[in-house]
Formats: structure tokens, sequence, C-alpha cells
């Protein structure tokens, strides 16, 4: 079915935009297609790096693409498959924070992040990683939180033992990335 740029936007009002507070420097907001044109501009500033980690920014080449990204997560953030946020960091746009997937039976939540290169080292995927795991625990929607990351991406490592995330293996070969397949721990946290 096509979608014309009319009913699309209908779709994106359908739900109000979820805010959260993570404190005075940092707010979240849910993804919505009106940030296509700044989380394109974030996306390609950093997508070299972003490439060194992450597969998915190959695959971004002009704002339609962010776009259509943003409007599919809006519907599986609203529908609770997902989460997608948006950073915000003294109300600048500086990188993304998501459940990837939730599993609502196991009450688990995959964890993804990232964060523009020049915002990094302010604590801010750390706070909002606390910020995030004491809502989602504390509604009793998630209990265990999992991180998976390359193991040679030693900052998204580092911010899983910092937060209290505990290696629990590596997986072989579980993450394609540059046309090769690499290893990925992943880290596990239980909230009660």
């Amino acid at each position: 079915m096509t979608t014309t740029k009319n009913e699309s936007s209908l779709t994106q009002n359908q739900w109000p935009d979820e805010i959260v507070e993570v404190n005075g420097d940092i707010y979240l907001h849910s993804v919505n297609e009106k940030f296509s044109e700044p989380l394109f501009t974030l996306i390609m500033r950093n997508k070299a790096w972003l490439q060194t980690a992450m597969d998915w920014p190959r695959h971004v080449q002009v704002i339609e693409d962010t776009r259509k990204t943003l409007m599919t997560n809006y519907l599986l953030h609203h529908r609770h498959y997902t989460k997608m946020y948006l950073i915000f960091y003294r109300h600048e746009m500086v990188g993304v924070f998501s459940f990837n997937l939730i599993e609502p039976t196991n009450k688990t939540a995959y964890i993804g992040y990232w964060l523009d290169e020049q915002a990094q080292g302010n604590g801010i995927i750390s706070a909002t990683i606390e910020a995030m795991l004491s809502k989602f625990s504390a509604e009793g929607r998630v209990r265990r939180f999992v991180i998976k990351s390359i193991v040679t991406n030693q900052a998204s490592n580092q911010v899983a033992l910092r937060n209290g995330f505990t290696l629990e293996g590596c997986l072989k070969q579980a993450e394609y990335l540059n046309g090769q397949y690499c290893d990925q721990n992943i880290y596990g946290r239980i909230e009660s």
C-alpha cells in the first residue's frame, strides 16, 4: 500500500509524543517523522564512525531513508514492540536510545544506542540507560535488559560494564559488519 504525505502525517499524529526527563540537561523524545531532517543531518555527520560498529548507517543515503525509518519506528514504538527515543542534550539532538526488541512474555528488552561523536564523554548514555531501566522496571514492563556489542567496540563494552551489566558470554560471528562476521559480547542486567 502506498502512503501519501497527508496519510503519513495523520499516522504520525495518532499518539501523543512521549518525553522522558533524564536530568536537567538530558531528555528523550519519542520518534516522529518531524525529526527527519535533524536526525538525517546527525547521521550524516557521524556516518563514518557509526559504520565501524553498526551496519545500518551505510543504508542511509537520503533524508527519505531517515523519514521512512522514523515512520516505521513510530508505529512500533507506540505499539510497544520496540521503543525508540531521540536523545537531546541541552536542547540539541545528539543521538538515539532504543529498545530494539521488547519480549513481553520474558520481560526482556534489547538496548541499542548511539551518540554524536562530539557529545561523547558527558555521561549522556549512562544517564539515559539508568533512567530508562528505572522507568521500565518500575512500570513492570521489563525486568531483564540486554546490551549486545561487537567485541572491538570498546566504548560500548565499557558503557555496559559501567552501568552494572554483567558479561554473560561471547556470541561467535554473530553480527555481520563491513563484509565480515564479528564476535559479539552479550551483557545482561536484571532489575527486580
